[in-house]
């Protein structure tokens, strides 16, 4: 029997770390999920054709750009995938969504809110001409996490008090790490708030189905000056009137803030690249008035769950292996206790994505979504700026 499903061409745009591994979702998603449409990798963009090239040849793209602009125009491509730094988000989603084209973008959404509002302005407009867009948020698909979100959307925490969050991780601890484009505000908005924290927020926002309302907050970097990287050398130090191979850091390390949720409950979090020893620790725990989860991600197919309306004598905290069939996501992949890793929830994105686009629903996480974590991160750094004095959300 022949496949009658559409085929929609992807063109990505980014080669890197994210772009292998969204590579790595639009090869596979097909394998395990019964999707409504077909992807076909069209095309990769990037700047170095060489580079490009052997990038596209090693990750299963069929055709080379070296101009997103380039790319977006093409025929065979329906849906852009942009997997660049953050200074290039919204020129690149809002021309492809205003040439009819699907968009999935990398988080957080934009640098600043006003790039966010733009975005989130353009994806309205396209939604009424049945053009979809999504900001990929992709811990909302680890298993366990989504499981977190059922449990506490079943009442099972009762009313939620209290919720911590953190993402801890150590890679740049070592002072002689290059000034990668990570810790440049121009590229990369802000340093670990952006790149890590937004991935906190939108955690603590999903799981307990509230917004934050308010913050205050402080944040520190730990290491001002860096050697260049090799990209950069000589260019960063003659803009910015520098002396020698190194640079400044122009983005924060860590950032610590407290905050209250919508439903009233309380919300700390804690953002750094220089915990020694913690390589990709993002884990939240939320307390209710009925019980407790906790999740951390280096233990990504556990969930621990107390149930505080158990007598004392049998409660307490209990570990629940996140790989039955009944449980989100898991039931396409590997019999029980076959744990998943970090690229199937880029595979579980990819498929969510796709099932909004084949039945003309909105995805989730959707660009108004990504809008409010970006406000959030802007109120951050207005307090942290403001020695740490509340700031509402608007």
């Amino acid at each position: 029997m022949s496949d009658t499903r559409a085929a929609l061409g992807v063109g990505m745009v980014g080669y890197a770390f994210m772009g292998r591994v969204h590579s790595q979702a639009w090869r596979s998603v097909g394998a395990f999920f019964d999707l409504p449409v077909t992807p076909v990798m069209a095309a990769l963009s990037g700047r170095s054709r060489d580079r490009t090239a052997a990038a596209a040849a090693a990750l299963g793209w069929a055709a080379v750009e070296n101009d997103w602009k380039d790319l977006i125009e093409r025929d065979d491509v329906a849906i852009v995938d942009i997997c660049t730094p953050g200074d290039s988000h919204a020129e690149i989603a809002i021309a492809a969504l205003e040439a009819g084209k699907h968009v999935l973008c990398e988080k957080p959404l934009a640098n600043t809110v006003a790039e966010a509002e733009a975005m989130v302005a353009a994806a309205e407009r396209a939604s009424a001409r049945g053009v979809r867009s999504m900001v990929a948020f992709n811990y909302r698909r680890v298993p366990a996490v989504a499981l977190a979100r059922r449990f506490v959307a079943e009442g099972r925490l009762g009313e939620l008090r209290h919720v911590r969050a953190q993402y801890l991780q150590d890679w740049i601890v070592d002072p002689e790490f290059p000034l990668v484009w990570r810790l440049q505000k121009d590229k990369a908005g802000s340093g670990a708030l952006g790149d890590i924290g937004s991935h906190i927020v939108d955690t603590a926002q999903f799981v307990t189905g509230q917004t934050l309302t308010g913050v205050s907050a402080i944040t520190e970097t730990f290491v001002k000056r860096r050697p260049q990287a090799e990209e950069s050398a000589g260019l960063a130090a003659g803009a910015a009137g520098d002396a020698g191979p190194t640079g400044t850091v122009t983005v924060d390390d860590a950032a610590l803030f407290i905050g209250r949720l919508s439903g009233g409950a309380l919300a700390s979090f804690e953002a750094t690249r220089f915990a020694a020893g913690r390589k990709n620790a993002m884990r939240i725990e939320i307390n209710g008035s009925l019980g407790s989860l906790a999740f951390d991600f280096e233990s990504m197919n556990e969930l621990w769950f107390h149930d505080h309306t158990l007598p004392a004598e049998e409660a307490g905290f209990r570990r629940i292996l996140v790989t039955e069939p009944g449980h989100p996501y898991a039931g396409a992949w590997w019999p029980p206790g076959h744990g998943l890793g970090y690229e199937h929830t880029f595979t579980h994105e990819v498929k969510d994505f796709l099932e909004a686009i084949g039945t003309g629903t909105d995805p989730a996480p959707s660009f108004a979504d990504g809008l409010r974590v970006q406000r959030v991160l802007a109120a951050v750094e207005e307090s942290a700026a403001g020695d740490s004095r509340w700031t509402p959300i608007p």
